[in-house]
C-alpha cells in the first residue's frame, strides 16, 4: 500500500517515510506515526506526518 490516501494512515501505524533532506537520495525512515499533518484527502507526493521521535516526511509506504 502506498501512502498517497489519507484515509490509510492512522497514528501507531508503522510506515517509511521520505525525509525533506533525503528527497534527492529517496532514502526511507522507518517509524510509526504519531501525527498527520496533510488535512487534504490525497497528496500525490504521499501524505506528510510526524513520527514518534519528531521527524516528518512524506508517507512513501505502510509497513505490513
Amino acid at each position: 500500500m502506498n501512502g498517497t490516501i489519507r484515509s490509510h494512515i492512522k497514528p501507531g501505524l508503522r510506515v517509511r517515510i521520505v525525509l525533506k533532506q533525503d528527497q534527492a537520495s529517496g532514502r526511507l525512515t522507518e517509524g510509526i506515526v504519531q501525527r498527520i499533518l496533510t488535512n487534504s484527502p490525497t497528496h500525490r507526493h504521499g501524505i506528510k506526518v510526524q513520527l514518534v521521535t519528531g521527524q516528518v516526511g512524506r508517507v512513501k509506504e505502510i509497513v505490513a
